[in-house]
């Protein structure tokens, strides 16, 4: 079974968590916003979208990486995790 199934009860308050600050965002957004909500609205996005990344990337790291007996496989994994990290933290 994959991590994210078994985890999905988890997980999915987060991203519920997520939607609801998205939805409060594009509220404030088409009323006239302080600057400074926005950002403070901004940032508690991203970090609830981090957690959800870190908390996912957790799990797939222990089962698909340290418990894959396969080196080449493990590398691999380990080459499309680095793609990924690269990609968010552009």
């Amino acid at each position: 079974m994959s991590h994210v199934i078994h985890d999905a009860p988890r997980l999915t308050p987060r991203v519920k968590r997520l939607k609801g600050q998205v939805a409060a965002l594009e509220k404030a957004l088409a009323g006239e916003p302080e600057c400074l909500a926005v950002l403070t609205q901004i940032a508690a996005i991203r970090g609830a979208a981090q957690s959800l990344l870190l908390e996912v990337l957790e799990g797939h790291m222990q089962s698909h990486v340290a418990e894959e007996k396969n080196s080449a496989a493990r590398r691999a994994e380990v080459a499309a995790v680095n793609k990924i990290l690269r990609s968010y933290l552009k």
